[in-house]
């Protein structure tokens, strides 16, 4: 038995179990951008003026709310279905880490020790940026 291939292939199919849930999670932003919104305008609210995560907010998230509560729940769906299957794996954990990183930063968990400490911070962009650069032969 190979065990570095089967430890690929369980980081790659839980990482990508992992997506799936959370895609699921966020379907009813299809017919409600606002859920999205209301989360972004807290994170706002709570975000240091000047600060990277304030520039984000303001910039980009806020502005795109309605893309955004669109694209997420279709990219999280589809990088989980892809690295369950195996199928791209460098390209949809790429895609996956994006997402991820995007979120980290919109809430500011990015620049503080609790992304050290978080199931959604460290562990997530780690395991998605370690397919991006190793998974291309699991």
């Amino acid at each position: 038995m190979d065990r570095q291939r089967l430890a690929w292939i369980v980081l790659r199919v839980s990482i990508g179990v992992f997506f799936v849930f959370e895609g699921i999670g966020k379907l009813r932003w299809f017919a409600n951008s606002s859920i999205l919104a209301s989360t972004l305008r807290d994170w706002s609210h709570a975000a240091a003026a000047g600060s990277i995560n304030d520039w984000y907010l303001h910039r980009i998230a806020l502005p795109g709310v309605a893309v955004f509560a669109r694209l997420v729940p279709i990219g999280e769906l589809s990088a989980g279905i892809a690295l369950i299957a195996g199928f791209w794996t460098p390209i949809f954990a790429f895609i996956a880490f994006f997402m991820a990183l995007n979120f980290q930063i919109a809430s500011g968990a990015l620049f503080q020790y609790s992304i050290l400490t978080s199931g959604y911070g460290l562990p997530v962009l780690g395991s998605t940026l370690a397919l991006v650069i190793g998974g291309r032969r699991w």
